[in-house]
């Protein structure tokens, strides 16, 4: 196992997985403290390698859990994590209208992405997908198993990822983070710093952006994350369910009890 993260949110540097972070260390509102070790948040894994997959096993993953399409994990499928079981999770299973999936992959054709990106559609379809990360039914189904995959008795550390580690990897974390009874404030901070630990990671899709004649800030809203996105699935959670509470029991099968066993199992006296 590597050492702790000297403080919540720390960055564990992988040149060939950035947005690599522990949950642990953030603080509840009754004292308690999330175990570190224990919950990892990433990008995907088809560029690991070298001691950056050595570092990751030294982590002590059991558990790889894969939020990404068919044709995510087609196109860029994992390096396999030594002693690490991989679980499929497909968020967008259902999905046909929202955004892309694959962020990155919208930028191949520079020429065409400022006509997608303009005027505020980038941030328009950022929010219909995070509403769907709350309604579609193949993501409803996702989360629901990703949480009972973490009540399973004797499951060790996890690591869940998407492709970039922001979106549907960003709605684990939250919804993970209030469960345990982080505050908002701080599952917010969490989020965001993805913009810190993901973006620099992405200098180069900037620059060759630029270099096709882009301008590259139109390129943020969609490669990094706003705390208005987070606040979009809120909202919907209370538009479509009325509370977090009813969300966590009735559609992610996670009611009193079980956070109860999660908050056990996952958070530590500080």
């Amino acid at each position: 196992m590597t050492s702790p993260a000297t403080h919540p949110g720390a960055p564990i540097p992988l040149p060939t997985l950035p947005n690599l972070r522990s949950l642990g260390g953030w603080v509840t509102t009754d004292g308690r403290r999330v175990r570190d070790g224990m919950l990892f948040r990433s990008t995907d894994l088809s560029r690991l390698s070298g001691p950056d997959l050595e570092e990751l096993t030294r982590l002590g993953v059991t558990t790889v859990f894969d939020l990404r399409t068919e044709a995510e994990r087609t196109q860029r499928p994992d390096v396999a994590l030594p002693g690490a079981e991989e679980i499929v999770l497909d968020v967008l299973a259902d999905d046909t209208e929202a955004a892309p999936s694959d962020m990155v992959t919208v930028l191949e054709e520079p020429h065409r992405v400022a006509a997608v990106l303009e005027d505020g559609k980038a941030e328009a379809m950022l929010r219909q997908a995070y509403q769907q990360l709350v309604t579609l039914p193949s993501a409803c189904a996702a989360y629901r198993r990703f949480f009972a995959e973490l009540l399973a008795p004797g499951r060790g550390p996890v690591l869940f990822h998407c492709t970039t580690g922001k979106d549907r990897t960003g709605w684990a974390a939250a919804t993970t983070l209030l469960m345990l009874g982080v505050p908002e404030e701080d599952v917010r901070r969490e989020y965001l710093l993805t913009n810190e630990q993901l973006l620099p990671a992405l200098q180069p899709v900037f620059d060759t952006f630029a270099a096709h004649g882009g301008d590259p800030e139109l390129l943020r809203p969609l490669l990094g994350v706003r705390a208005s996105y987070l606040e979009t699935s809120l909202a919907q959670v209370r538009t479509s369910y009325g509370d977090l509470e009813t969300y966590f029991t009735d559609v992610l099968g996670v009611d009193a009890a079980r956070r109860a066993v999660l908050r056990e199992r996952l958070t530590e006296e500080k």
